[in-house]
Parts: C-alpha cells; sequence; structure tokens
C-alpha cells in the first residue's frame, strides 16, 4: 500500500513499529496498531513488514508472507 502524501521524517519512520509510539495527542491513540500489525505478520506468521517513506513524496508499506508453513516435528 503506497501513498503520495507528504512522507515521514526519519525519527517518526525509525520508530513506527515500537510499542505505544504515536505522533497524535496525548490521549487520541495508544500506539499499538502498527507494533501488533508488525508482530503478527513477523512473528505469527514468518512474514515480513517494511515501511518506505520519503518526506515530501509519501510512504509504502510492504508486506510480504510465505507461502508455505514450517511445520514443526516436535516429539
Amino acid at each position: 500500500m503506497a501513498d503520495n502524501a507528504g512522507g515521514m521524517p526519519e525519527e517518526v519512520k525509525n520508530r513506527i513499529f515500537n510499542l505505544f509510539f504515536t505522533t497524535k495527542p496525548v490521549g487520541k491513540g495508544t500506539g499499538m496498531g502498527m507494533a501488533i500489525s508488525y508482530q503478527i505478520i513477523t512473528e505469527k506468521h514468518g512474514g515480513k513488514l517494511e515501511c518506505f517513506s520519503t518526506l515530501g513524496e509519501g510512504s509504502e508499506f510492504v508486506i510480504q508472507l510465505p507461502t508455505q508453513q514450517q511445520v514443526s516435528t516436535a516429539v
């Protein structure tokens, strides 16, 4: 998913997947959405979630999921 909005500064982009990080005013957001999304995609599904953003040009989020799951053979 991509947009052509204003993009985000590097210091914001580097923190967007951190739990409780938000750019909203106090009381207007929990800062959990991107952190939870990242956790589900990477830990639960073995995928990858990346953000590419250029200030003044826009942002793009790329989600990659494996086509096959690894099966545990625990005895």
